[in-house]
């Protein structure tokens, strides 16, 4: 199903504020440190929205991370209720995104196959 402008408009005012709220407002210290919010997908009647988390850390600090962003998803929606003007401010659940992972893992083996010369190469 694709999603309308308007979901998708959703999806980034949810993204930017939680960005804002987890920067400015949060008081959790495992919430401390850079965290990404990749992206959001919420349902088409806006009742429920997956947020795609990211840090560059170790798996405990991961779960550390998901308990406190779920720990705190009635703080970021009443805040969220304050800012925007919509009837219906989504449920949040928190979905660790692997793709920097992946990414990582990715150019590591690239890297092992080419040989470190190859990036050598191409900035010539």
């Amino acid at each position: 199903m694709p999603q309308t402008h308007r979901i998708d408009k959703v999806n980034q005012l949810i993204r930017q504020e939680l960005a804002d709220l987890l920067l400015r407002e949060t008081k959790d210290p495992r919430l401390s440190g850079y965290i990404g919010i990749n992206s959001v997908t919420t349902t088409p009647d806006l009742r429920y929205a997956k947020v795609m988390v990211s840090c560059v850390c170790d798996e405990t600090k991961q779960k550390d991370i998901l308990a406190a962003l779920e720990h705190s998803a009635g703080f970021f929606r009443s805040e969220m209720a304050k800012h925007f003007s919509m009837r219906r401010v989504p449920e949040l659940s928190f979905v660790w995104d692997k793709s920097i992972e992946r990414g990582a893992d990715l150019l590591s083996y690239m890297d092992k196959v080419l040989g470190p010369d190859a990036s050598k190469k191409e900035e010539k």
